[in-house]
């Protein structure tokens, strides 16, 4: 579902959740999958400027919990991130989708990464349009 009061552009950062993520051998508290508790709570904070949230279906890794993935525009790099909790990590996914969106090509510098981005990336896909090479001086 899109923010009607949000206009598509192709340098927008968007958070994309699975919405059909379960946890292996743990009942959830209430009907709703963790996946989808983990869109709503992140849908009920404030956003950050030029992120966008979107559910999605099954990203196919199942065994690792709740999944996310950050893309941009076809010159920054996509990430998938594993083992999202839904009740603790909804800030730090909301910071972490901040820094993404403000590097020009996805990549956060390693120091600064949320500490669950670090150890928990499943997936790095490169741009759509590689950044041009630098000339030999």
């Amino acid at each position: 579902m899109m923010d009607c009061a949000h206009t598509r552009q192709e340098s927008d950062t968007e958070l994309l959740v699975c919405v059909t993520c379960r946890r292996a051998g743990m009942t959830p508290e209430d009907a709703r999958r963790p996946g989808r508790a983990l869109f709503d709570q992140i849908t009920a904070l404030d956003r950050p400027e030029g992120v966008r949230i979107t559910a999605t279906d099954c990203l196919q890794n199942c065994d690792f919990g709740c999944t996310v993935a950050l893309r941009g525009g076809a010159e920054k790099w996509t990430y998938v991130f594993a083992n999202v909790d839904e009740a603790a990590h909804p800030e730090m996914l909301l910071a972490g989708a901040a820094q993404y969106h403000a590097a020009p090509d996805g990549v956060i510098p390693w120091r600064q990464r949320p500490e669950h981005f670090k150890r928990n990336c499943v997936a790095r896909i490169p741009p759509l349009t590689p950044a041009p090479k630098q000339q030999d001086r």
